[in-house]
């Protein structure tokens, strides 16, 4: 099958890739000369592991094709899907106006029956204001069904999760259109015996989007409530949540407390349900209370680095990891940001590393004085008082701790993501906080 994607960020090009892999025809469509003409090379815009090698073996056999032409890529194709960003308004909304113009751009373009795809994370409503907006700028030979494809990928796991999906929701209005989704996604279902195909209606594949995503937003928070509190009554906070996810009803993942969450969606996506229930006459005070928990989780690690230190200020401070979550360089939203600003406005002196972050890192604390960058990890704990652990890198969990207790200053941790074991850690010499523990 022919097909075009309509952006190349991590959910566009990941998916357009593996549907290229499968034996489609795939364009992918960007609107910056340089950053297609790079795809073209095998060079991609972002870090996700496999992901190069994916692009550049199908951009040399043909089947993914970058371009910047609509009238290249639209007429050839059966299914085109828009995959282009939703980002936050200041009010927490999302902001749609890069949706309706590629709707705007791609309608002259269609020629035929095809199936135009949201798969971009949009408010319930959207994928029909879109379907309007292309009904008026269509030819007439154009036929034309709208569908709802949510993507549920992670990052630094997006090509596993695209080839072997927990579930392939697919929200339409016609048996056409869904017949051909069906057709296209039908190499991913024969070859994944647990992958669910979820078949609804437009505006229930919009709701399940932003319903997932709210709801493991409310079990980090909800891990970082409990271990706030088991740090006020002296229990052992990870230990309680294992507990509790030891209960098929609950489950262990995501509740790992730590240094709060951060990255491209469950921020913003928990803000735009909030606004999405508010503009309804609905107040989803729960999100209300996720949206604070995370943001206290984040504020507890300098918290506590100043409870440490007493006064920060000309004290050394180092940061292992920049990054939002490990395997990826996404600093959208990122944990690290509020903590590195919050401590050198104290007056600490930053020392930061992330094994592949570090470039859009100095790009947002461009303006910061006192900041290095260094080369590794034991170069950031050099002569530090205080090293903070915000990323949880595989990397980190191998450091020699006897070679970092040598080459700090004073040996002071905050382990924000838990990688260490307490007590191994005290007997080591360490002073250690973690989180909950």
């Amino acid at each position: 099958m022919t097909i075009t994607f309509i952006g190349h960020g991590y959910v566009g090009l990941v998916t357009a890739a593996v549907f290229a892999d499968l034996g489609n025809t795939v364009y992918v469509i960007g609107h910056t000369p340089k950053k297609i003409e790079d795809l073209k090379n095998g060079i991609i815009p972002i870090y996700e592991p496999g992901l190069e090698e994916l692009v550049e073996r199908n951009v040399k056999a043909g089947r993914l094709i970058p371009t910047l032409e609509y009238d290249e890529a639209i007429p050839a194709s059966r299914v085109v899907f828009i995959a282009v960003g939703t980002p936050p308004k200041s009010d927490g909304s999302a902001d749609l106006s890069v949706v309706f113009d590629v709707a705007n751009k791609l309608a002259p373009h269609l020629n035929k029956y095809t199936v135009v795809n949201v798969k971009s994370t949009v408010p319930v409503g959207t994928n029909r204001k879109v379907l309007d907006m292309i009904t008026q700028g269509k030819g007439a030979d154009a036929q034309v069904d709208i569908a709802s494809v949510p993507e549920f990928l992670r990052e630094g796991q997006a090509i596993s999760d695209t080839q072997h999906p927990d579930r392939i929701v697919i929200g339409v209005e016609t048996k056409k259109a869904e017949e051909t989704l069906v057709e296209l996604h039908n190499p991913i279902i024969q070859g994944n015996t647990d992958t669910h195909l979820v078949l609804t209606n437009i505006e229930t594949a919009e709701m399940i989007k932003y319903a997932a995503n709210a709801f493991l937003a409310t079990k980090i928070s909800f891990s970082n409530a409990i271990a706030q509190l088991s740090e006020i009554v002296g229990a052992n906070g990870p230990d309680v949540l294992q507990a509790i996810g030891l209960d098929k009803r609950i489950g262990q993942a995501f509740l790992n407390p730590g240094a709060g969450y951060g990255g491209s969606c469950f921020p913003k996506d928990v803000k735009a349900l909030i606004q999405i229930a508010k503009s309804n006459g609905y107040n989803f005070g729960l999100l209300d209370e996720v949206e604070a928990i995370n943001k206290a989780a984040i504020e507890s690690i300098s918290e506590k680095a100043v409870s440490m230190l007493g006064d920060v200020k000309d004290k050394t401070i180092a940061i292992l990891g920049l990054a939002f979550k490990p395997d990826t360089d996404d600093m959208r939203e990122a944990p690290s940001i509020y903590i590195v600003n919050t401590l050198h406005e104290k007056g600490a002196n930053i020392k930061a590393y992330d094994p592949v972050a570090m470039e859009n890192s100095k790009k947002i604390f461009s303006n910061l004085e006192n900041m290095t960058f260094t080369q590794n990890a034991y170069e950031a704990v050099e002569d530090a008082d205080l090293v903070i652990v915000v990323t949880e890198w595989n990397e980190f969990k191998q450091l020699s701790t006897s070679k970092m207790l040598k080459l700090m200053k004073s040996a002071n941790m905050i382990d924000g993501r838990n990688i260490y074991n307490p007590q191994i850690m005290r007997e080591k010499g360490f002073t250690y906080i973690g989180v909950g523990r």
